[in-house]
């Protein structure tokens, strides 16, 4: 366990921009690290947009510092030691080092130091317990730098007494590796998670939500998704979940089988992907994962739909349903349609792809045609306003699609006209 830097990062990107010059300045270069994401992000040369760091300053003298330099400041979460720096268009989260005096697997009280060792060790992955100063020196005291070069994601220390820490940790483990990791998973991780799975059900549904939207956006979900249903862990939060095919296949529709503008990744659509239950157990994840309520109308919409578009239906129906869902939810449905059909099949002719992907793309360009009357039209033509008018409006609405939505607003006036003296 080493105390003395271990690597060192280039002074470009982010080390580079003059807020975070402007913050070490302020707060003292030898009082400032840098940690977590931003570091081990910018060691595996991948894109940085977060930047967090931490100091042995107690959050009060960050604030002072802060505030004397004109830097705005926002109290983010005093209790935890941790404030939020705004310079220019940019924040960073600074936080006191910290050790955990109680855990209880869900919240833990925390108690400030200056020892940078005791805040590594609270860390949850060895890949996101380094740091590295204004200047470059990257500090590595459990041998991150090494298991991120060979797609190694393990606990700090034992892992069984992370996942006790916060039971949360079970799900950032599959999500880290699906980001991170190369195969074998780390077998002291996953025993440490099949052991604590079911005090997932302790969690809250809107972290339980978070973290698993996340793993659903990895490069591989359904491979993530898989070891998680293998060790147990997806039968205490999502029992719907089926077999990982139709997400294998939707994800990578999305991100390599369609190059398509409007067409990409979703985590909701692969939930949906994933999901094998009607709407009842569709509206029941929702709930339990405190879904929005247009999350969750979303997810009913494309876990149990009422109608699924597929290239056999005829051109008039497809702009039917198009009008009546909107192209969002037909897009969504077409894709996952096209990857239930290559699932079955195993491999599609090319002209039934063919099929899949032009409609796929009259879906995506589609710009409905515009009913031609409005609710006042009617009130003009003598109905009084109320429940009748939307009734009536509908009826004339539902013609003039039958028809091919051939009919102009006169004739949709006629039509009108005409239904409104026959109830007359």
């Amino acid at each position: 366990m080493s105390r003395e830097p271990l690597g060192k990062l280039a002074i470009d990107g982010w080390l580079a921009w003059p807020e975070t010059r402007q913050l070490a300045d302020v707060l003292g270069r030898d009082q400032l690290r840098f940690v977590g994401g931003c570091v081990r992000d910018a060691i595996a040369h991948r894109p940085v947009t977060d930047v967090d760091a931490a100091t042995p300053l107690p959050p009060e003298d960050v604030m002072a510092r802060l505030d004397a330099a004109g830097v705005k400041v926002i109290a983010t979460g005093l209790k935890h030691g941790t404030v939020t720096a705004v310079i220019g268009k940019r924040k960073f989260e600074i936080t006191t080092l910290r050790r955990d005096a109680e855990t209880d697997g869900r919240h833990a009280r925390v108690e400030f130091t200056d020892d940078w060792i005791e805040d590594a060790k609270r860390r949850d992955f060895t890949i996101n317990a380094m740091s590295c100063t204004p200047d470059g020196d990257v500090y590595d005291p459990f041998e991150g730098m090494p298991d991120l070069a060979h797609g190694v994601v393990r606990f700090v220390g034992r892992a069984g007494d992370r996942v006790a820490e916060d039971y949360l940790r079970i799900l950032r483990f599959f999500r880290f590796w699906g980001g991170y990791g190369r195969p074998p998973a780390d077998r002291s991780a996953l025993t440490a998670c099949r052991t604590n799975a079911a005090k997932l059900k302790e969690l809250s549904g809107e972290r339980l939500r978070d973290e698993l939207l996340k793993i659903l956006t990895v490069p591989q979900p359904a491979e993530v998704v898989r070891l998680m249903q293998g060790y147990g862990v997806l039968d205490h939060i999502l029992p719907e979940a089926g077999e990982v095919t139709r997400l294998r296949l939707t994800h990578w529709l999305t991100t390599r089988g369609v190059l398509m503008d409007g067409v990409g990744p979703d985590p909701l659509r692969n939930l949906a992907a994933l999901l094998d239950t009607d709407a009842d157990g569709a509206s029941a994840v929702a709930q339990r994962l405190r879904l929005s309520n247009a999350q969750a109308d979303r997810l009913l919409s494309l876990a149990a739909p009422n109608v699924v578009p597929t290239p056999d239906q005829g051109a008039l129906d497809h702009e039917k349903l198009l009008r009546r869902i909107g192209p969002e939810t037909f897009r969504d449905l077409l894709i996952l349609g096209w990857a239930a059909e290559i699932g079955a099949a195993t491999r599609l002719p090319a002209a039934r792809s063919a099929a899949w992907r032009d409609l796929l793309a009259a879906a995506v360009g589609w710009r409905g045609r515009e009913f031609p009357l409005k609710g006042r039209d009617l009130v003009d033509l003598g109905l009084a306003p109320g429940p009748r008018v939307g009734e009536v409006l509908g009826r004339v609405e539902t013609w003039w699609e039958d028809g091919g939505f051939k009919a102009d607003r006169s004739t949709c006036l006629a039509k009108a006209k005409d239904l409104i003296g026959r109830e007359e």
